[in-house]
């Protein structure tokens, strides 16, 4: 159990580094390098448009990620979603800016984000049924929290090279070519992965299901007859998490240093601290959840964000650090706590021969609903009717995901079987 802990940690946390760096870069730079010809609100829209991509490609990853690893194996797909999703990453480090290719340049990021979703759509489930389908009944949200820990881990790494970058650069610098120094990491973070992974067995509960020939021939057509409910109430219930995180990571740091003027160095610094929140919230939820049940934690997280967006935006427009720090520290935390049992939930909520497609479909969809649209969404709202707008969209996903929830079973007893 400790190797499978590991392995899925250590995946999930390269895999989200790979995916968050974009959206600092987004938020930050490809604008300027990629979309030099627009107006400034023209431009962040079209970085985050780009940036919203890879959410679009997330379930069709899921689909064909989900169809072999429900008939093939959890292992060998997750194998392969690792060199995707690392290898587009990386090349996009390698892209030349509009300056020197023109509209080819903003063509092909939108080939490799895209190719960067796809690899992410079949990440998470492979990595949470690789805990826990190996984990025993009454620590299943236990192991599930290693996995649930890799976008804490992933995005502390992706926010601190940024500011490792931001601190040691000039400002010409930065925007020439230190900004494609943490895409370019991506090629040792791969090799890392793959090592780990490569070392894990199959999980015991699907083993079972190859041993009885049991697989699913078109996996997602039979999630989509036998567990329809359970896929979008799943989604639904999703949708605060995504919805929380990136408009506290990637639309606070836009909106901080466009339009606050908050320098980027205090930005990076202060997501790094928040960053803390969002583990502590994931660990303490994640791990509670054995005993105290997932869907009731989960409930609490989405009252938390309900109470939480109205709050946000007034902390962040007063320009204090610590008052910034705190807005965004409690929006991670309220994340945390719904996101912590969702590496549980999700795939309890299906049967074993649909199980990774079933758990990454309603991930994944969820993506699309709380985070593809959420950076750009919050940025017309501010536009149109101030920042405090931004705040009550936050709570409105909350009583979505709220009432998803509520209509879903308690699942910590089931058997995966």
């Amino acid at each position: 159990m400790r190797r499978v802990a590991v392995a899925s940690f250590i995946g999930t946390a390269i895999e989200f580094y790979d995916f968050y760096i974009y959206g600092t870069a987004a938020a930050l730079v490809l604008n300027q390098a990629f979309f030099p010809t627009l107006a400034p609100v023209n431009a962040t829209l079209a970085s985050f448009s780009t940036y919203a991509v890879a959410f679009a490609a997330r379930p069709l990853g899921s689909v064909i990620f989900g169809h072999f690893g429900d008939r093939v194996g959890r292992k060998s797909v997750l194998v392969a979603s690792l060199l995707l999703m690392g290898l587009s990453t990386a090349f996009v480090g390698l892209l030349p800016g509009y300056g020197t290719w023109g509209i080819w340049a903003p063509l092909l990021l939108i080939a490799l984000r895209f190719l960067q979703g796809i690899g992410l759509g079949g990440e998470w489930g492979g990595a949470a049924l690789l805990a826990v389908e190996h984990a025993p009944r009454k620590r299943r949200g236990l192991y599930a929290a290693f996995p649930q820990l890799g976008p804490s881990v992933g995005f502390f790494a992706a926010t601190g090279v940024f500011w490792l970058l931001s601190s040691g650069l000039d400002d010409a610098a930065f925007r020439s070519w230190g900004w494609r120094v943490p895409f370019l990491l991506s090629f040792l973070l791969v090799g890392v992965g793959l090592f780990v992974r490569l070392k894990i067995s199959e999980t015991p509960v699907f083993t079972k299901v190859l041993d009885a020939q049991e697989a699913s021939k078109v996996p997602t057509a039979d999630v989509l007859r036998r567990h329809p409910r359970e896929l979008l109430l799943g989604a639904g219930g999703m949708i605060i998490a995504y919805g929380l995180f990136y408009t506290a990571t990637t639309y606070c740091l836009a909106y901080a240093t466009g339009t606050l003027g908050i320098s980027r160095n205090t930005m990076l610094g202060l997501s790094l601290v928040a960053c803390l929140f969002l583990a502590a919230g994931t660990w303490l939820a994640a791990t509670r959840s054995d005993g105290a049940g997932r869907r009731k934690l989960i409930l609490a997280g989405s009252v938390l964000a309900l109470v939480w967006g109205p709050v946000l935006f007034p902390l962040l427009d007063t320009r204090q650090p610590v008052l910034i720090a705190l807005g965004i520290g409690g929006a991670l935390f309220c994340m945390g706590v719904v996101y912590g049992p969702m590496g549980a939930y999700l795939p309890e909520l299906f049967s074993a021969t649909v199980r990774y497609s079933g758990a990454s479909l309603a991930y994944n969809l969820g993506g699309v609903l709380g985070g593809a649209v959420a950076p750009l969404i919050a940025t017309r709202l501010q536009s149109a009717y101030g920042s405090a707008s931004v705040g009550w969209y936050v709570s409105a996903m909350a009583v979505v995901s709220l009432l998803c929830v509520l209509a879903l079973p308690e699942t910590r007893e089931r058997e995966l079987v």
